[in-house]
């Protein structure tokens, strides 16, 4: 078991990095990338062990996810999306985007509301997380700035 999960950690970090090429994210900026995805699939695997939910998952492991990416856009002097978006990459629920377009292009409306209903409130958590996190101001730097120009 614990193979299987350091085995994910590691494709969650590659795989971040690997979207990241896709976004021409600098490549000084890959470690952090991929620090970001892992720790973002850390707690959600972690959640997942504890309740079973996607969308409870998805919603507590993009808060920290979010939280890391602030840190690293200000320690590092860059874009805070430079680190969000390839960091959220592990938590998107693709299989539930493939599974919903399978079920309505067989015809099956069962499923494809079940799936589709079930990814839609995934992408809501992530949405809402990401939200929740940006809204709160980043005071303590941002007033010792400006302090030093008065």
């Amino acid at each position: 078991m614990l193979l299987s999960f350091l085995q994910q950690l590691l494709l969650a970090f590659f795989g971040t990095i690997s979207f990241g090429l896709l976004f021409h994210v600098p490549p000084r900026h890959f470690a952090a990338c991929g620090i970001a995805g892992a720790a973002g699939w850390l707690v959600y695997w972690g959640m997942m062990q504890l309740q079973p939910s996607a969308v409870v998952a998805s919603l507590v492991a993009v808060i920290p996810l979010t939280i890391l990416t602030r840190v690293f856009a200000v320690t590092r002097r860059a874009p805070v999306t430079l680190f969000l978006i390839p960091g959220i990459f592990p938590l998107v629920p693709g299989a539930g985007i493939y599974y919903t377009a399978y079920a309505f292009i067989t015809g099956d409306s069962a499923q494809f509301v079940l799936k589709g209903a079930e990814t839609l409130k995934i992408a809501v958590a992530l949405a809402m997380g990401i939200a929740v996190v940006m809204s709160v101001p980043m005071l303590p730097s941002n007033l010792r700035a400006d302090r030093k120009k008065q």
